[in-house]
């Protein structure tokens, strides 16, 4: 006889109450049961949390498990849990090949598929204008929240991070940013995951097919469309392996870090944490409700890719999934394949965010005051340098030191941030997913073709079957 749902849902409920109870000791100071006895009530409530996924049979729902469970073993296992990196790498190495030919097959059939040359054009500057805007919102939010938290005030730079090395970082001037869009070689924009190149490319050669006579732009067509099926396929297939990969990424980053870190540090991430959520909130939200998208159906289509984000700090690591569920959330597959890999260069949010806040923590640690006529220039200077770059290695570290070396701030600050930006990187990441998800539902509607059917009725068990 099988254990109800419900009564199931009762069980892991008092399983979670017992284990918070047993380490309440830990913060009142008891000594009642001893480590050994808490870490075996933490691994038999994984065990519970395992057996809910296999009876929900969500891939969403084994993504966010995976999650804890990478967090328990990172912390109880730390010797093997770095090693585990290789597991998350794989993961990556599999999506990154799917890129390519995902975003080249689709935007080839959204572009000659209609023959509408003038929707490209207006998608794209429509897209533009709506990047820059809730771009520098984001800007501005990170500005107010580092000044409001003053997380950089008092804080003493630890030995372990002080002794780092920068890494070695080459910012970019404006003629090599504009040079960076336009590829030289597709081969060779394909190999070092030149994104954005990828898509002026492929918009080039769909427009190319569209003008083609139509015996011959039939043949492209019918190419390029059992391509993006087939990859489509392919894609279902990797997030096979997505589970794992967030537990191995999740579970390296606790065992080479340590959660003593989070405490040292805390004032700094809590700010932006905080920050991104007051963004998600105050201008998401807003255009979310405007705009009458079904809230709850959106936050299960993106929930998936940015919880993939979130784990492996990767935006690319999300883009198939987030490509196919907007499509399913009743965006177009020309608007998609062209919105989002735009957006990663664009329109990331979450990590224009960080940077207003990481320049004015970096002047705030070195005891610096800046004016608010100095915070204002430093934001538009952001708008500026935080475009074009998500192609280059270590791009958000290249836009800091660019910036804090142009006033005169120092660079010792910036060890401190590097010593959390992984876990700083998590939150922006998934924010930038999030960010690039609406904006296809923005463009969609501004187009007039947004699916509100598809929308009311999307749920995440369809995604899976796929």
């Amino acid at each position: 006889m099988t254990i109800s749902q419900k009564l199931f849902s009762r069980i892991l409920f008092a399983g979670i109450t017992l284990v918070a109870i047993l380490h309440s000791g830990l913060v009142f100071d008891f000594q009642f049961p001893g480590m050994q006895a808490l870490m075996i009530s933490r691994w038999l409530l994984c065990l519970l949390i395992i057996i809910y996924a296999f009876r929900k049979k969500s891939l969403t729902t084994w993504i966010l498990i995976s999650m804890l469970i990478g967090v328990e073993f990172g912390h109880d296992f730390p010797a093997i849990a770095i090693h585990l990196n290789l597991l998350s790498k794989i993961f990556l190495r599999m999506v990154k090949t799917i890129i390519a030919p995902l975003l080249f097959a689709t935007l080839v059939v959204g572009i000659a598929g209609h023959s509408d040359l003038k929707q490209v054009g207006r998608m794209g500057w429509k897209a533009i204008l709506y990047f820059e805007v809730v771009s520098t919102i984001a800007l501005f939010i990170g500005l107010l929240a580092i000044n409001l938290s003053k997380a950089g005030m008092g804080v003493v730079i630890p030995a372990d991070i002080a002794s780092q090395h920068l890494p070695e970082t080459k910012a970019q001037s404006f003629e090599e940013i504009i040079l960076h869009i336009f590829p030289e070689n597709i081969a060779k924009a394909i190999y070092e995951g030149q994104v954005l190149q990828i898509v002026v490319f492929s918009i080039l050669f769909g427009i190319a097919v569209a003008l083609l006579k139509e015996q011959h732009r039939r043949r492209m067509l019918n190419f390029a469309e059992s391509l993006s099926e087939a990859m489509f396929k392919f894609t279902n297939l990797v997030m096979y392996l997505a589970p794992i990969a967030v537990f191995a990424a999740i579970a390296y980053s606790v065992g080479h870090m340590g959660l003593g870190i989070l405490a040292n540090l805390f004032k700094l991430l809590a700010t932006l944490y905080i920050a991104l959520i007051a963004f998600m909130l105050m201008v998401f939200l807003p255009i979310i409700l405007f705009l009458k998208i079904p809230l709850r159906n959106f936050i299960r289509a993106v929930s998936e890719p940015a919880t993939i984000a979130f784990a492996t700090t990767s935006s690319e690591s999300a883009l198939p999934r987030a490509m196919e569920a907007m499509e399913k959330f009743g965006v177009p597959r020309k608007i998609v394949a062209f919105v989002i890999p735009t957006g990663y260069s664009f329109n990331l949010d979450g990590t224009t965010l960080y940077l207003s806040l990481a320049t004015i923590f970096v002047a705030q640690v070195a005891g610096i005051q800046l004016s608010i006529a100095n915070q204002l220039l430093i934001v538009f200077t952001l708008m500026l340098t935080s475009k074009g770059v998500a192609g280059v290695p270590r791009a958000s570290l290249v836009i800091l030191l660019g910036t804090a070396a142009s006033f005169g701030l120092p660079l010792w600050p910036i060890f401190i941030i590097l010593g959390i930006d992984e876990l700083m990187d998590m939150a922006r990441t998934a924010v930038n997913v999030i960010g690039n998800c609406l904006a296809t539902v923005v463009i969609a509607r501004w187009e007039g073709e947004f699916d509100e059917k598809a929308a009311a009725g999307f749920n995440t068990e369809s995604l899976d079957k796929t």
